[in-house]
């Protein structure tokens, strides 16, 4: 058990409520330098109560961001043998800090006669100070989200813009399912996940692809959205590297090593001028 490294999971976001229970029950098994992690995925599953599909593929995705290394000793396990991992601290160490949320600045009032003026401060004769605002304080009650802050025409228009052409349909219920598709995603991950379909699909026949308003309504952005995200939350220096990689794999034809590539990391190495769209359906990729 190592609180260091408890501590220093905690201050750190790893991307989803799953992926931080995972990294932080393996951090309770680690050793100080974040090694000694002697745990099967079913022990993982079984004390996390998570499923076995869901740990089976954060921990893969732990592997392949470089947070856990697999240190190669194994333990002898009724079902084969145990893995042992690694936390690599320098890698979570690159990860956003969890910041605390700003404190109201300090109330003050006259003390000449012996009471604030404002309410719950106290009265400074007692040496006994109250709380430094009440409940429904004006400074500290917060506002509702005003129109300013709400997904403009222009960026439903961005979004309906990049679907592909040939397979729009009825635009006042898409891009009212696509403003509904905004609380659950920004306009900037819908519009990503709306071209990541579009090189995806490209080429398809007719009835492998979805109309617009149906893409929406059944929610086949989500998959975009979440692939985006867990690219994003990556380090920039291990996703520059993962990319490059990638690429080079790929343009080798290094089956062994390319088959198991995310196809949004393929996508965006497409993007980045990394690989052409040709290579990477060469390779099985944006069929």
């Amino acid at each position: 058990m190592s609180y260091v490294v408890e501590a220093h999971c905690h201050e750190r976001r790893f991307g989803s409520a799953v992926r931080k229970q995972i990294i932080m029950f393996l951090a309770n098994k680690a050793s100080d330098d974040g090694s000694g992690i002697w745990c099967s995925k079913g022990f993982v599953q079984r004390h996390t109560e998570l499923s076995e599909t869901s740990v089976k593929r954060t921990i893969s995705e732990f592997l392949r961001e470089g947070i856990l290394v697999q240190t190669g000793q194994q333990r002898p396990c009724k079902n084969g043998f145990t893995v042992v991992y690694r936390i690599d601290m320098d890698v979570v160490a690159q990860l956003e800090l969890i910041g605390a949320p700003a404190r109201p600045p300090a109330q003050t009032g006259s003390s000449e006669d012996g009471v604030r003026p404002d309410p719950g401060t106290g009265s400074p004769e007692d040496g006994v100070r109250g709380p430094q605002g009440t409940p429904n304080n004006p400074k500290t009650t917060p506002k509702p989200p005003t129109r300013a802050q709400e997904p403009g025409e222009e960026d439903l228009g961005k979004i309906w813009d990049a679907y592909p052409e040939d397979r729009r349909r009825d635009r006042p219920t898409s891009l009212r399912l696509a403003r509904d598709a905004l609380s659950e995603a920004t306009a900037a991950e819908l519009l990503t996940a709306v071209k990541a379909y579009a090189l995806h699909s490209a080429g398809h026949t007719r009835s492998k692809v979805s109309f617009s308003d149906n893409w929406f309504r059944l929610g086949k952005w989500r998959p975009f959205v979440e692939a985006a995200r867990a690219e994003a939350h990556r380090p920039q220096e291990i996703a520059e590297r993962q990319l490059s990689d990638a690429a080079k794999a790929i343009r080798e034809r290094k089956d062994w090593m390319y088959r198991h590539l995310p196809e949004a990391r393929v996508f965006q190495a497409v993007q980045r001028g990394l690989i052409t769209r040709e290579e990477a359906k060469a390779a099985g990729f944006l069929r």
